[in-house]
C-alpha cells in the first residue's frame, strides 16, 4: 500500500526579502498629493502673504450658548503651521507606504482641513473683513442636501446592479412636484410628500425599461434626463407661467430650531436650526448604513448586485428585488429635489436643478457605493461651491469663477479615477434572465 505523500512546505522568502502575500496594495498617490498640497501653499499663499497681515475668523453668532469673539490671527505664522502639517503628514503618509500599509482616513481629513483653512487665512490676510465660518459651513451642508439624497439614490439602484444615471431627471421631477403640489395645496409638507412620489415615478420608468426590457441602462438614464428636462420646461412655460399664484407659489418649510442643540457656538446653528427636510436627510444616511450593511435587505441587496445567479439560486428573486430598489432610489432623489422648491422656499424654475445629479453621481464613486463616504463627497462639493459664494462676498481678490469651476473639477477628478482605485458592484449594469 502506498504512503501519501506530504505536501512540499511553502516557500520561504530569502534573508532580505518580504512577503507579499495578504498585504494590500498602497500606492504613492496619497503621498504625492499631499506634497502638492504643501507645495502650493508654500509657494502660492506662504511666500506671498506679508509678515504682519492677520486674518480675522468670526466663528460665533447672536443666538449661541455662550459669544465666542472673533478670533485674529497672524497670517504668515498660521500659514507656516498649517504647512508643517501638511509637511509632516507627506512623511508619515510615504513611511506607511514604505511599510505597505494604507494611510488612515484621519489623516486625509487632517490634512484637508488644514489645506483649506490655508486657503481661507491667505485669503483674508489684511483685509478688514472677517471669515464667517459659521456661515460658510452651514452654506455647505445646505447645498449639499440634494447630492447627499441624490448620492444615497445612486448608491441603493447600483448595489442593486442598476446604474442610475437618471438623478438628475429624478431631482428635477422631485423639485417640480413638491413646488405644484404645494402650491396647489398651500402646504409645504404634502408637497414634501409629492416630491418623492415624483422621483418614484422616474425610478420606476429606468426600472421597466432597464428589467424588463434589458435596454442599456446609460442610455435609458440619460434619456430620461432629457425627457424630464423638456417634459417640466415645457409645463413651466405654459400651465405653471399662466397661473403663478396657483401652481408655481412659494411655499417654504418652517425651519426647526432644536432646543439647546441649536445653540452650542459653530455646530449648532448648522447642523440643528434647519427645516424637516434636512432631518430627514441625518436619519437617512444614519439608516442607510445601518440598513445597508446590518440587516437582511441589505445583504440581498448587495447579493443581486454582485453575483445575481448565486442570490437566485438561494431564493431571492433578483429583478423584483431590482424593481422595488430603483423605485425607492427614485424616491430618495425626487425628495432632494424638493430642496431646490419648498426646502428653499423657491418657486419651480426651468432646469433648476442645474447638472447637480450628475456630480451626486460623482460623489457616490467617490465615496466608493458607501453610504458614509458617498455624504463625505458630497458636503466637500458643497463646501467648495459655498467658498465661493462667501468669498465673493466679502470681496476676496480671488476671481469667482475659479472657485465656481472647483466642484465640477472635482467631479472630473473623481470620475476619472484621481480619487485611488474604485470598483463598482461587479453586475453593476448587466440584465439578468433567469435561466
Amino acid at each position: 500500500m502506498s504512503t501519501p505523500t506530504q505536501a512540499p512546505a511553502p516557500a520561504t522568502p530569502s534573508d532580505g526579502e518580504e512577503p507579499t502575500r495578504g498585504r494590500p496594495k498602497v500606492g504613492l498617490k496619497t503621498t504625492v498629493v499631499y506634497a502638492l498640497a504643501a507645495l502650493v501653499t508654500l509657494f502660492a499663499w506662504v511666500l506671498d502673504t506679508p509678515a504682519d497681515a492677520r486674518t480675522t475668523f468670526q466663528f460665533g453668532t447672536g443666538g449661541d450658548l455662550f459669544r465666542i469673539p472673533n478670533i485674529p490671527l497672524p497670517a504668515l505664522a498660521t500659514l507656516v503651521v498649517l504647512l508643517v502639517v501638511m509637511l509632516g503628514a507627506t512623511v508619515f503618509s510615504w513611511v506607511r507606504w514604505r511599510a505597505r500599509r494604507p494611510v488612515p482616513v484621519w489623516l486625509h481629513v487632517v490634512v484637508g482641513a488644514a489645506f483649506v483653512f490655508s486657503f481661507l487665512t491667505f485669503v483674508g490676510a489684511g483685509r478688514s473683513t472677517v471669515i464667517p465660518m459659521v456661515s460658510l459651513l452651514a452654506g455647505a451642508l445646505a447645498l449639499s442636501v440634494p447630492l447627499v439624497f441624490g448620492a444615497m439614490s445612486g448608491v441603493i439602484c447600483e448595489r442593486s446592479g442598476i446604474i442610475n444615471i437618471a438623478i438628475e431627471g429624478q431631482l428635477l421631477f422631485g423639485a417640480f412636484a413638491g413646488a405644484v403640489v404645494a402650491s396647489a395645496a398651500g402646504s409645504p409638507y404634502l408637497g414634501l410628500v409629492a416630491a418623492p412620489v415624483g422621483g418614484a415615478m422616474v425610478g420606476a420608468a429606468l426600472a421597466w425599461f432597464s428589467v424588463s426590457f434589458r435596454v442599456n441602462q446609460i442610455i435609458v438614464g440619460v434619456v430620461l434626463n432629457t425627457l424630464i428636462i423638456g417634459l417640466t420646461g415645457f409645463l413651466f412655460s405654459t400651465v405653471l407661467s399662466d397661473n403663478k399664484a396657483l401652481w408655481n407659489s412659494r411655499m417654504p418649510l418652517p425651519e426647526i430650531r432644536i432646543p439647546l442643540l441649536a445653540d452650542i457656538p459653530v455646530i449648532g446653528p448648522v447642523l440643528f436650526n434647519q427645516t424637516i427636510l434636512v432631518y430627514l436627510m441625518y436619519v437617512l444616511v444614519v439608516g442607510l448604513q445601518f440598513m445597508l450593511f446590518r440587516s437582511r435587505w441589505g445583504l440581498r441587496t448587495r447579493a443581486v448586485g454582485e453575483h445575481p445567479k448565486a442570490a437566485d439560486t438561494v431564493g431571492i428573486k433578483v429583478n423584483v428585488r431590482r424593481v422595488w430598489n430603483t423605485i425607492l432610489g427614485g424616491a430618495i432623489a425626487g425628495l432632494g429635489g424638493a430642496f431646490f422648491t419648498v426646502g428653499s422656499g423657491l418657486a419651480f424654475g426651468r432646469e433648476m436643478s442645474a447638472g447637480q445629479g450628475y456630480i451626486a453621481l460623482a460623489a457616490m464613486i467617490l465615496g466608493k457605493w458607501n453610504p458614509w463616504g458617498a455624504v463625505m463627497a458630497a458636503l466637500l462639493f458643497g463646501f467648495s461651491k459655498n467658498l465661493g459664494n462667501v468669498l465673493s462676498t466679502i470681496g476676496s481678490g480671488v476671481p469667482s469663477e475659479l472657485l465656481l469651476m472647483l466642484p465640477y473639477v472635482i467631479t472630473i477628478l473623481a470620475v476619472a479615477g484621481f480619487v485611488g482605485r474604485v470598483r463598482p458592484p461587479a453586475a453593476e449594469g448587466v440584465p439578468y434572465t433567469k435561466s
